[in-house]
């Protein structure tokens, strides 16, 4: 779920609630922020960007020391306090967002300014799933133009990770979910071949291996199965494959495979939040939606106001893959 609208944002700070994907316009600055004026269209992101640690300054690195995603913290960096609290009692932070409340306080570097001609109700998808299966393609698994692709999971983020595949020019994206009402509408993102494993009687990584004379150039798994990202691995051709897990897997889960499915080739990656630096990169993701190069419209299935939330919530959970926009009151 998504919410767009116009925050009252606070750079420096945190306010209470749940949400953690939102845009709006910035209200009220705290001392000390300069790169951020009031009246800027900003993308809220529940990882965020010091510009100050090793990670920030790697180019090869998203992963903030300061601001990267952490659901146990619920107070503000700089004194340990909650910024919202109802008759006395402090009510916590959510991931550094707090979106789903009509005003909310984060932290500066969790705050990605874009093009104030970008419709809020649009871009405001990419402050967490779409921006994470996008990158996850484009940034990590990196397809070449003609090549193979298997998405495992087709939710809002594996549905993002084929439009990547699509971007990049994969001939054959291959679409693999155990829910066949999602095949469909997967075409709209260009997923040309779809594969239930219910319906094999082996395991899916020799289903793709059979399909693709070896195994997909590459694969990106969006599903939080492990199972999922062993297949997502082990279906890659030998040689040149390589395999991206997104998804986010129990605790106690262990990934396991043969030695020699990485002594012959193979590469596995892992990325998170698609490898976008959320302060440097994401305003160039909503570029490409300005210039007609990313399809945002598509990945939105239902709108509702905010004072029916809980109709999203219904929709999350009929499990069809449904994305929904929560409109904030004007």
């Amino acid at each position: 779920m998504y919410t767009s609208g116009k925050p009252r944002a606070k750079p420096h700070c945190f306010l209470a609630s749940l949400g953690m994907k939102q845009e709006g316009s910035l209200r009220v600055l705290v001392k000390g922020v300069t790169d951020l004026e009031p009246g800027d269209h900003v993308l809220p992101v529940f990882t965020g960007e010091c510009k100050e640690c090793r990670h920030c300054k790697s180019e090869e690195s998203n992963m903030c020391d300061l601001l990267r995603i952490n659901t146990d913290r619920g107070v503000m960096l700089n004194d340990g306090k909650s910024r919202f609290s109802i008759r006395g009692q402090p009510i916590y932070h959510f991931v550094g967002t707090s979106t789903f409340s009509e005003y909310t306080v984060v932290h500066v570097g969790c705050l990605a300014k874009i093009n104030p001609a970008a419709p809020l109700d649009k871009v405001c998808v990419l402050s967490c799933g779409i921006s994470t299966g996008l990158g996850a393609t484009l940034n990590v698994a990196k397809p070449k133009k003609g090549s193979s692709v298997a998405i495992f999971g087709l939710g809002a983020v594996g549905l993002a990770a084929a439009e990547g595949a699509r971007i990049s020019g994969a001939s054959r994206i291959i679409g693999v979910d155990l829910n066949a009402s999602r095949f469909n509408e997967a075409k709209k993102f260009g997923v040309t071949e779809f594969v239930n494993p219910k319906d094999h009687d082996k395991p899916v990584h020799e289903v793709i291996a059979e399909m693709t004379n070896g195994g997909v150039d590459r694969s990106v798994e969006c599903t939080g199965s492990v199972s999922a990202m062993i297949s997502a691995f082990e279906c890659v051709h030998d040689g040149w494959g390589v395999a991206v897990l997104v998804g986010v897997p129990n605790k106690d889960d262990a990934f396991k495979t043969h030695p020699m499915n990485v002594l012959n080739e193979r590469t596995l990656k892992g990325t998170f939040f698609g490898n976008y630096k959320p302060r440097s990169d994401i305003p160039s993701v909503v570029e490409k939606y300005m210039n007609k190069e990313l399809e945002l419209e598509k990945f939105i299935t239902h709108e509702v106001p905010f004072s029916e939330i809980n109709k999203a919530f219904e929709y999350m959970l009929s499990g069809a893959g449904l994305r929904c926009i929560i409109k904030m009151d004007a």
